[in-house]
């Protein structure tokens, strides 16, 4: 039997979902419900959204024989919850943990980095499964393919591959042994748990040191340089990205909103690939999907069907209204390079249209570390509206709040909170819209899809 705290989090509700696959007994707690703790509930989770240790299902609180605790450091340590269990002497591990334990008698393929873990983890995925090869990936979002973040086979570990996610927060990745690791970026981030830049880059050369002998690293060429003197002797190493590395995207156009591109490589080489994703950095995940993929044996025409028919992931890049004149995007991007990422490629699309970006910082610390370079990346849109910080597990900071970025932007701008962000839209004429964030800036995306629809509707130039 397993205990989830923070059962409906991303990456737990995929670990969750696995265990229920095992035929695992499982219970969990989460602050709110939502349709992924609903989907555990169905398959026979047992889930409280009440932090009170009277929710906890008896049978965990009789004896610690055949049970256990996963938890997220996303719930707070006075989770009262928590603490019960731990005063029943019941045994705890970090999902980190959890998903290094199940993983390790799997060949499996590991993907790091700042940001582009998750699309790039769930290209690797399609690639697999769309070419019949047996796979299980832990996603850290909704695949548009699947509509589920785990994507599941029943062989035995000789027989598969898995594919993870290695986080990098609170060291979360030095718990894998992969045979094979990605690494998309090492942009500074996650301050509050390294300090600095060079504490998080000798936390990445200790990943690289995680990986199995003889196994394979592709790594984005605009980092190379920081890990190369880092690998041991035996491993492959591969760099790949956009017009550089040994793996690279070349002749990149954008037809109809998808961005069409050759390999060029000494191992292999195509062109005119359809990738439906737009973006440019979304160009460059595929092209580290595209080398795994290649590494794990599949052909040309396997890996051309797998880019051509993969939809993407919630919230990377997901339009919810793509019309001529009006183009709603939301997206997950809640660091300073994601947003440029997604400004540029928004910019490269619609190069004459107005972009207005809402964006939700996310974390006190973050906006701390990085206010100036947040304020640079959304200067790309035409108008800035910024919501509220989202503080996920952070307590406030004194003196810091979204204004620190809006007193450094060089576009008109407004704060709002969420309460008053429709009511602000409506009153303008918008064009390209954007929700930025990785906080619950998701749960604006109807009520603004209703204001932009109702807004069209009342034109009275159409």
């Amino acid at each position: 039997m397993i205990y989830f705290l923070g059962i409906g989090g991303i990456g737990m509700s995929a670990l969750a979902h696995w265990c229920q696959q095992q035929g695992i007994d499982i219970a969990g707690y989460d602050r709110t419900a939502s349709s992924i703790t609903r989907s555990l509930e169905k398959q026979g989770a047992s889930i409280s959204y009440e932090d009170s240790s009277e929710t906890i299902p008896p049978a965990f609180l009789e004896g610690t024989a055949g049970k256990l605790v996963v938890y997220t450091p996303a719930v707070p340590d006075d989770n009262k919850i928590g603490q019960t269990l731990k005063a029943h002497a019941l045994p705890f591990l970090k999902r980190s943990q959890m998903l290094g334990i199940i993983s390790k008698p799997y060949f499996t393929v590991a993907v790091a980095g700042t940001h582009g873990k998750t699309t790039t983890s769930s290209m690797i995925g399609h690639l697999l499964k769309n070419s019949g090869r047996p796979c299980t990936a832990f996603i850290g979002g909704i695949t548009q393919n699947y509509h589920s973040n785990l994507l599941m086979d029943c062989e035995a570990p000789g027989e598969q591959i898995f594919v993870v996610e290695a986080d990098e927060y609170d060291r979360s990745f030095l718990t894998l042994q992969p045979d094979v690791a990605v690494i998309t970026a090492m942009d500074a981030d996650h301050l509050d748990v390294y300090g600095d830049t060079e504490q998080m880059y000798e936390s990445f050369k200790e990943f690289v040191g995680k990986i199995k002998p003889g196994g394979k690293l592709f790594i984005n060429h605009q980092i190379y340089h920081l890990l190369k003197d880092n690998v041991p002797a035996g491993m492959s190493v591969y760099s790949y990205g956009i017009e550089s590395g040994i793996f690279k995207a070349i002749n990149i156009s954008v037809k109809d909103n998808k961005f069409i591109f050759d390999i060029q490589s000494p191992e292999i080489n195509m062109d005119q690939l359809n990738l439906n994703m737009p973006g440019f950095h979304n160009v460059e995940n595929a092209m580290s999907a595209i080398a795994v993929g290649w590494s794990l044996g599949l052909d040309e025409k396997e890996i051309r069907e797998a880019i051509a028919s993969y939809s993407g992931v919630k919230r990377r890049f997901e339009f919810i209204i793509n019309q001529p004149d009006l183009v709603f995007i939301d997206d997950y991007a809640h660091h300073p390079v994601e947003i440029k990422a997604l400004l540029y490629s928004v910019k490269r699309l619609y190069p004459s249209r107005k972009i207005t970006a809402i964006f939700q910082p996310h974390l006190f610390t973050r906006t701390r570390d990085f206010f100036l370079e947040f304020a640079n990346s959304l200067s790309l849109a035409t108008e800035v509206f910024l919501l509220d910080i989202y503080p996920a597990r952070e307590k406030p900071i004194p003196g810091i709040s979204s204004n620190l970025i809006a007193k450094e932007l060089t576009v008109p701008f407004e704060l709002s909170n969420e309460d008053s962000i429709c009511e602000l839209l409506a009153e303008r004429q918008l064009e390209v819209v954007l929700t930025i964030g990785a906080g619950d800036i998701d749960q604006l995306v109807g009520p603004i899809k209703s204001v932009l629809i109702n807004q069209a509707q009342n034109d009275p130039k159409k």
